[in-house]
C-alpha cells in the first residue's frame, strides 16, 4: 500500500448527506439501488449507484445520514450519471455496510 499525504488526503471532498431517495436499480449489472443523497444547501443533491443490497432495503435507506466522496467526477453507470460515492464496508460474506456518522451531524459536514 503506497503513502500519501496530508495534501492528498485534503483532495478528497468525504461530506455528510441524507439519503434522500432510494429505489432499485433495474438496469445494473450487479445488484445495487439508485440514491438520491441530499448534502445541504453548498452541495445540494446528488445522485449515486450503490451496491448495498445485501443489508440494505430501499426503504431502511431513506433518512440515512451516509459519508461519501462528492468531488469526483460524474460517472456514467448505465442509464445513470454518479454525481458522487457512498462509502461502505464489505463483510466477509462481500455485502456492504455504509459507513456512518455515529450521531447527528449537519448535511455537508466534511470529514478531516
Amino acid at each position: 500500500m503506497p503513502w500519501i499525504s496530508w495534501d492528498d488526503f485534503a483532495k478528497v471532498e468525504l461530506r455528510v448527506g441524507r439519503i434522500a431517495s432510494a429505489e432499485v436499480f433495474k438496469e445494473a449489472r450487479k445488484p445495487a439501488y439508485k440514491l438520491q443523497v441530499d448534502f445541504g444547501p453548498e452541495i445540494g443533491v446528488k445522485k449515486s449507484s450503490a451496491q448495498i443490497t445485501g443489508h440494505y432495503t430501499p426503504g431502511q435507506l431513506v433518512g440515512r445520514l451516509v459519508v461519501a466522496v462528492v468531488n469526483f467526477p460524474p460517472k456514467q453507470i448505465g442509464p445513470l450519471m454518479s454525481e458522487c460515492l457512498v462509502t461502505g464496508l464489505h463483510d466477509e460474506a462481500g455485502d456492504v455496510w455504509l459507513c456512518v456518522p455515529d450521531g447527528a451531524v449537519p448535511l455537508g459536514t466534511r470529514l478531516l
